[in-house]
């Protein structure tokens, strides 16, 4: 009995083991024999948290219990990686293209991790408007150094691009927007404030209507997670940024 009754707490105290980590696993063409990075992006930057080997066949496993709620990303390469959000006891599948993680995976088992996933494809979609836009001003500027057109209809080309452009950003501003309305208390709106389009933040901090973002952002996490340090830093952030643009006002 006494020897029933130890087995059966050291298999709560497993499963409350279990229950405080994540688990992520998945499968990645391409990455065969490779080695994947986890790291934190934690509040005062990011840190290393282990390397992740892949077998023969593409898949990985990794557990981790982490001190805090926070976010991940998960790295091929310095610049190609995927940014989860996990929570305690979730088991997080991830699939896709060793070269292109970022514009080619699929996230199941964390509904927060599933929205950066959202964010990011939503990002994706821009830079493929943006890619075109590019191509096409680079093609009839080639043709105007060849002297198939002339400067008019280059710069007839040039305003029509710069409109597409001006549209995709308002368009990229209002998603984020909205993510950040209807996803308050998510350490995934802080991904979302951040964001980029053609290398410039859609939220700009310069702007004097940024403060109204960043306030959304820090009551929303205040509420849900006030402890959280990310919660803590962002606080700091957002008073600084506050102050810099009382500053600006008075200029």
């Amino acid at each position: 009995m006494k020897k029933t009754l130890a087995l059966a707490a050291l298999a709560l105290t497993l499963a409350a083991c279990n229950t405080d980590g994540f688990t992520i696993s998945g499968t990645l063409d391409g990455g065969a024999g490779k080695v994947l990075w986890l790291e934190e992006i934690a509040p005062e930057g990011p840190i290393f948290i282990d390397s992740i080997p892949i077998d023969s066949r593409g898949n990985f496993k990794y557990r981790y219990t982490p001190p805090y709620r926070s976010l991940y990303n998960l790295h091929t390469s310095e610049n190609n990686y995927i940014v989860t959000l996990p929570d305690r006891g979730e088991h997080i599948q991830v699939t896709g293209s060793w070269d292109n993680l970022s514009l080619t995976y699929r996230i199941t088992g964390s509904p927060e991790s599933q929205l950066l996933w959202q964010l990011q494809q939503y990002t994706n979609d821009g830079s493929i408007i943006l890619r075109s836009l590019v191509d096409t001003l680079t093609h009839y500027e080639n043709l105007l150094l060849a002297d198939q057109i002339t400067e008019a209809v280059l710069d007839s080309v040039k305003t029509q691009t710069d409109s597409l452009y001006h549209t995709a950003f308002l368009e990229q501003q209002e998603y984020i927007d909205r993510f950040i309305d209807e996803n308050r208390g998510s350490l995934a709106t802080l991904i979302a404030l951040y964001k980029p389009f053609n290398n410039r933040l859609i939220i700009d901090p310069r702007s004097p209507i940024s403060i109204e973002y960043y306030d959304m952002v820090l009551e929303g996490l205040q509420e849900q997670m006030p402890d959280n340090p990310h919660t803590l830093r962002f606080k700091n952030t957002t008073e600084h940024l506050r102050s810099s643009l009382a500053r600006q006002a008075e200029q």
